[in-house]
């Protein structure tokens, strides 16, 4: 990951290839956000698909997501909305919606 700064999100960046079942799990995840998603398919953009092997070690590892100037291969919904909240933190309170618990945490809040 680079360094942040605050600054107004646009989109995300989001790198995926045809076919690619977390693509489409973290895509799915992500659309409760109200910021867009730019997708990159990497099969069909030579200038994406080096852009990824450029921070995926040399591999073409998707979903890969820019937010920024933060990059993360393969990151969880979680961790690309915490990235947005660093870079715009104005985005902080939208960004609740993705980082919801998981089952154990809604069986305790209902619990409580």
């Amino acid at each position: 990951m680079s360094n942040t700064n605050d600054q107004t999100l646009d989109a995300i960046q989001f790198y995926w290839r045809p076919g690619c079942p977390f693509c489409m799990s973290l895509e799915r995840s992500l659309k409760g956000i109200e910021i867009p998603l730019e997708k990159h398919n990497i099969w069909d953009d030579p200038k994406a698909a080096a852009f990824v092997r450029s921070v995926a070690n040399g591999n073409e590892t998707v979903p890969t997501v820019r937010v920024g100037g933060e990059f993360m291969v393969n990151p969880s919904a979680k961790e690309v909305a915490a990235a947005v909240a660093r870079v715009d933190p104005s985005q902080t309170s939208k960004m609740a919606s993705v980082a919801k618990p998981g089952p154990l945490g809604k069986l305790l809040k209902r619990m409580s």
